[in-house]
């Protein structure tokens, strides 16, 4: 099976070479270039394509690959929302999935998120590298008896719930989809209204598009954290930048952003940005922004890495794999 590997990067390429050297008959092509309408030519020749987060497979790009001949779509993470699964079904096209890959390491990389905002770790790093060590502006706070939201409790919410505890914070959940836990079950709105941290852990769908909205934020109490580690498009950007400027939010961590596909996983250092909107987000001293690392561990690359490459043998080999979307 001859693989087109999509937006790939350098960091990628040691962990599937590990993966592939255990599966016979697996060939990955390496394509720095995303999938879209405009490069999915690239994928003349071969059998499958191996995809990432901010790779565009609507309607026009599946038709595209069939054409061509591609039979497979390797997902290389858990949400499928960039791509049109009906259509792929229509196209007898068939679609697999990382659904799980170390859920300790998003969960993980969102405490961190509270910590540095909470203690505001970020701005005395600098301080103290210009020898200025005046505490003046770095006053932080407890998570200890702090309550904190989880939108959404699947494995990384419920990595973040076992987290919390050992914090001593109150854990709200807001998931009809999950059974009774370490946590205390509220509705969206008590939850909204209660939460002094509020961390976003769902799946983008057409229901939770920009489900934290204008109304959200008006819910929410004054000088709320907000924390996004999930999909950018579950916050309403422009919404969430005048709650930022009336102060209602006093803390933004996000690792997601609603158009990342423009800027995310490129140098752009040399580059000035268009994207005025991110610009005018990322200018808020109470805003902490990371590129879409939280899954950037060992282990869940190894695990990403493993994963696809068996999908794509079952797939090969016309053999069953629970990771069928």
């Amino acid at each position: 099976m001859k693989v087109a590997l999509f937006s790939s990067q350098k960091y990628e390429h040691p962990f599937f070479s590990s993966a592939i050297s255990k599966f016979s008959g697996i060939e990955i092509s390496y394509i720095e270039n995303s999938l879209n309408r405009d490069t999915v030519f690239l994928a003349s020749g071969y059998d499958a394509v191996c995809v990432f987060v901010n790779d565009d497979l609507n309607a026009c790009v599946l038709s595209d690959l069939a054409e061509l001949g591609v039979k497979f779509v390797a997902l290389r993470c858990a949400g499928y929302n960039n791509v049109d699964i009906e259509s792929a079904h229509a196209l007898g096209i068939q679609v697999v999935r990382v659904p799980s890959y170390s859920p300790e390491a998003v969960a993980e990389h969102c405490m961190a998120l509270i910590l540095t905002l909470s203690r505001k770790t970020h701005k005395a790093y600098n301080r103290v590298r210009e020898e200025n060590f005046d505490l003046n502006g770095l006053l932080g706070f407890n998570i200890h008896n702090k309550t904190v939201g989880l939108i959404g409790c699947g494995k990384i919410g419920q990595a973040l719930v076992s987290i919390l505890n050992g914090f001593g914070a109150h854990t709200l959940v807001y998931d009809p989809n999950i059974g009774e836990g370490s946590y205390t079950q509220v509705s969206l709105e008590m939850l909204l209204e209660q939460s002094d941290i509020i961390s976003l852990h769902c799946p983008l769908t057409e229901t939770t598009h920009h489900l934290i909205d204008e109304a959200a934020f008006n819910t929410m109490k004054s000088g709320v954290m907000l924390i996004n580690t999930s999909r950018g498009a579950l916050i309403d950007t422009h919404a969430c930048i005048a709650a930022l400027k009336a102060r209602k939010i006093g803390y933004l961590g996000l690792d997601v952003y609603e158009q990342e596909s423009e800027l995310f996983f490129k140098d752009r250092s040399e580059e000035i940005i268009q994207d005025d909107t991110f610009v005018r987000l990322s200018g808020f001293p109470n805003v902490l922004i990371t590129g879409h690392q939280g899954f950037f561990t060992q282990e869940a690359l190894t695990e990403i890495a493993m994963t696809t490459v068996k999908n794509l043998y079952a797939l090969k080999h016309k053999t069953h794999t629970p990771n069928i979307v």
